[in-house]
């Protein structure tokens, strides 16, 4: 049976169970992550100021009404969904810790989900901060709120690798 088809018939494709290798240390891979990810968003922010402020000099200061834009969000969603939604299914910092993230019958996010993840995952934090997280505490999959509501999971990549999946 595909991995498609299991989940259609209600089997589990990615079950604790079967496979905990999958889901071991995945919460702390995943803070580990959110650290290397932010400082990596941090360098990129300030390169965006500059380019712009460089652009503004020699636009006479017509470029930086684009320091008008909400800079820090669309520089987070782009990363994250170029990297989130690419080839790797996982952004530097997770590649970094050991992670990827699938969509729960297997198949890789794409751009469109990658950011629809991370908006919402900033959403969710902004009003329920500590119930996001206590909630992958709780969950067997290790899954966080907004993990649940898109529909993905993050697991180990090298039992993937290894399993080639």
């Amino acid at each position: 049976m595909a991995q498609r088809d299991a989940v259609y018939y209600g089997e589990e494709v990615f079950d604790p169970a079967r496979e905990p290798e999958l889901f071991s240390g995945v919460l702390s891979k995943r803070v580990l992550a959110f650290i290397v990810d932010v400082i990596l968003l941090g360098v990129f922010e300030l390169l965006a100021v500059l380019v712009v402020f460089a652009l503004g000099i020699f636009t006479l200061g017509f470029a930086w009404l684009l320091f008008a834009l909400p800079f820090f969000a669309i520089v987070a969603v782009l990363y994250v969904a170029l990297t989130l939604g690419g080839p790797k299914a996982a952004t530097p910092g997770m590649r970094l810790a050991g992670v990827t993230i699938r969509f729960i019958n297997g198949e890789r996010i794409g751009f469109f989900f990658a950011a629809a993840h991370v908006i919402l995952y900033w959403v969710l934090l902004s009003f329920l901060t500590p119930l996001v997280l206590i909630v992958g505490l709780l969950s067997n999959r290790k899954r966080l709120l907004h993990d649940m509501l898109i529909g993905t999971i993050v697991l180990n990549a090298d039992p993937l690798v290894r399993t080639r999946r």
